[in-house]
């Protein structure tokens, strides 16, 4: 996907959802929330803090709420896109622009950015980081890469790391360990090339 500078940019590219995005955003709008753009998409933030997104897909436009799992949702609008990964963000899928009801929409909204005001957050549980074998041994064997994996952030090490783990073959392994090392040696992060 297209990484966007403006929210105009993000909505234009998506010709088939354009109107429901339109619409979406027009709601957003006319609450507390300010508009910006992070990751290549329209975010909506309150306070400073992200409070939802919008994102079009092929079969549907959605609204993401980043603390979405706090939300009452009696009427079970909520989906968790990415189950397993992620506990607070939670997504509204839209298949056309006649299903978005404005005033329930608004109900959802005004409900995360109240949770926002009083304080109610799902903290991300930090996991350890593991390294793999093969990522040990290369780093062990070499202080040019030991040296460049250590100045990376903890974020850019984990990312090594898991792409080497989630690999299942020996082999998958060692090709990825030959993909990633250039990378470590010049400090880019895996998703660089992406931001």
């Amino acid at each position: 996907m297209k990484a966007h500078n403006t929210v105009d940019q993000y909505i234009s590219a998506n010709k088939t959802w354009q109107p429901a995005l339109t619409k979406l955003r027009r709601i957003v709008l006319s609450t507390k929330l300010q508009e910006t753009v992070k990751w290549g998409a329209p975010i909506y933030t309150y306070e400073g803090k992200n409070i939802l997104g919008l994102a079009a897909f092929k079969s549907y436009v959605g609204l993401w709420f980043f603390q979405g799992a706090l939300l009452s949702d009696k009427l079970k609008k909520l989906v968790n896109a990415q189950e397993g990964k992620t506990k607070a963000l939670l997504q509204w899928r839209f298949n056309s622009e006649e299903e978005m009801d404005t005033s329930i929409i608004l109900e959802y909204i005004e409900e995360a950015i109240q949770n926002q005001k009083t304080g109610k957050e799902i903290k991300p549980q930090k996991k350890p980081l593991v390294i793999p074998d093969q990522l040990r041994e290369a780093i062990n064997k070499s202080p040019d890469l030991k040296n460049a994996y250590e100045l990376l952030g903890l974020t850019k090490q984990r990312e090594f790391a898991d792409y080497i783990s989630e690999a299942k073959r020996e082999e998958t392994k060692m090709k990825r360990l030959d993909k990633i090392t250039p990378l470590i040696l010049e400090k880019k992060g895996l998703y660089d090339k992406y931001k």
